[in-house]
């Protein structure tokens, strides 16, 4: 039997890299991090960028031998390296290199892949994630690597946790903190310090997930470390039940995302990334100072930019992913995306944090609890005044890229003008001009949004939709969401056979 073929070497994109733990080019190895902080370090230097440089890490099989020869080529490469003295959540590295003015940061991290994955994810100068066209110059100097040299660093101690801790501490909008929380690490790196920022902050009655709360690089409880994948926030629904808690929140592995579970009729059930979005938001923007901007993506919902309007702030939609949502414009407040990131305090973080958007849902599950209402009576709010905005997503893998390309292409050429009874007309956002421009078609038709595009790393279509059902009051309520979920049925089965 022939052996598999080599794999190919991996890419160096906007997220860095990611990819199997393994020997040879196409793996995370110390060779292919050294060799890609080598490369990091030539294009910092050809940008005239000096002095610090953080490096964190958190508790994947390799994560602490990569941070340790990320961080000494660095410290050979002539720089001031800020190494995180333990594993650590992502939002740490971009908070600390906001905070000491760093021209770049690292986290070795695969976020929420599999066990056998590892990463490594850049910032650059100002805390922001890369983005193009960095990401190629950077992998344009890693090709051209002729030399590698690495002398020791010395761990930093922990005063930079302790300052973000203090950061955190200050984000609650109201007084209250008598409310109960359920919440779950995955098995990452996010436990100690959500537990100690809740506390800073002032929640105390905290139940963690006993069998998830310490690192653990193997996830033995979950069959994929993602709060969004079936069945992982179970153990964490359980005992939000067990112990009577006002509401449950589930972090992925290296915490930069806040999933969150609520009781209801029927039990507790997890919110949508852009339910909890719109709390969020909503929340956010009645404490924000004039000419405030709130951001989402193009498949995301569209309430945020309705709330927004209405409270008479200003909106963006971006393209997917923190890299731009964080670059969304001036007097940006709050961003999020529907996989559960949120970013709500971007003067400080900029980027995705699991930890402070856990506070701030904390904070208002305190707020409503004071006058005996929950999250679901605050979504109930905005569906009465907005409508019931109903998302949802369909992925369809490919055995190959080519399939997905020709399946682009008919979308373009030959667009279905109705979507589950819908008429719908097509925008090609491959040709528009501007900062939407980018490989996907929405169809947008009465109270029906639809956008598809291929997956970024792996193949597969991904179809995001959105139906709104308008709402006749208090008592249309019930009605209203029946409807939408029957239309958003319909949209399903819809793009399921497409």
């Amino acid at each position: 039997m022939n052996p598999p073929p080599p794999r190919p070497p991996l890419r160096f994109g906007t997220a860095g890299l990611r990819g199997p733990v393994g020997d040879g080019p196409g793996c995370m190895n110390v060779g292919v991090v050294e060799r890609t902080t080598a490369g990091l370090a030539r294009w910092l230097h050809d940008n005239h960028l000096g002095g610090i440089v953080v490096v964190g890490r958190d508790a994947r099989h390799g994560s602490e031998e990569f941070a340790r020869a990320a961080a000494e080529v660095l410290a050979a490469d002539g720089f001031d390296v800020v190494l995180l003295p333990r594993p650590l959540p992502t939002p740490l590295v971009a908070f600390a290199v906001r905070r000491l003015s760093a021209v770049a940061g690292v986290q070795i991290t695969a976020s929420h892949n599999p066990p056998a994955d590892n990463g490594y994810k850049v910032y650059v100068h100002g805390g922001a994630p890369l983005a193009a066209p960095a990401d190629r110059e950077i992998e344009d100097a890693i090709a051209r690597v002729e030399r590698i040299r690495r002398v020791p660093v010395a761990a930093a101690d922990d005063t930079m946790e302790t300052a973000y801790l203090d950061r955190v501490a200050t984000l609650p909008l109201g007084d209250r903190r008598d409310v109960r929380i359920a919440l779950t690490a995955m098995h990452g790196v996010g436990g100690d310090v959500a537990v100690a920022a809740l506390r800073t902050a002032g929640f105390t009655d905290i139940h963690t997930v006993a069998t998830q709360f310490a690192p653990d690089p193997d996830f033995p409880t979950v069959a994929f470390p993602n709060p969004e994948e079936p069945g992982a926030t179970d153990e964490l629904l359980l005992l939000a039940a067990s112990v009577d808690a006002d509401v449950a929140i589930a972090l992925d592995p290296d915490a930069d995302r806040c999933a969150v579970g609520v009781p209801g009729p029927t039990g507790w059930r997890m919110l949508s990334g852009d339910e909890t979005g719109a709390l969020l938001g909503d929340r956010i923007l009645t404490h924000a100072p004039p000419h405030a901007l709130v951001a989402t993506t193009i498949v995301s919902s569209t309430l945020l930019g309705k709330i927004a309007d209405a409270r008479g702030f200003d909106s963006a939609r971006t393209l997917t992913g923190f890299k731009w949502l964080v670059r969304a414009g001036a007097g940006l407040v709050y961003a999020y995306e529907e996989a559960i990131g949120h970013c709500v305090d971007p003067d400080v973080v900029r980027d995705k944090d699991g930890i402070s958007a856990a506070v701030l849902v904390a904070d208002l599950a305190a707020d409503l609890a004071g006058s005996g209402r929950t999250l679901l009576d605050a979504l109930d709010d905005l569906a009465i005044e907005f409508g019931v905005h109903t998302t949802g997503q369909v992925s369809r893998r490919a055995g190959h890229l080519d399939e997905i390309r020709r399946t682009m292409e008919q979308l373009r050429t030959d667009p279905p003008t109705e979507i589950a009874g819908i008429e719908v007309a097509a925008i090609d956002l491959a040709t528009v001009r501007g900062p939407l421009r980018t490989d996907a078609v929405t169809f947008a038709g009465p109270n029906l949004h639809v956008t598809v595009r291929p997956s970024g790393t792996e193949p597969k279509l991904k179809c995001y939709f959105e139906v709104v059902e308008p709402v006749s009051g208090r008592d249309g309520l019930a009605a209203a969401r029946s409807a939408a979920r029957d239309r958003a049925d319909l949209v399903r089965r819809y793009l399921q056979a497409f």
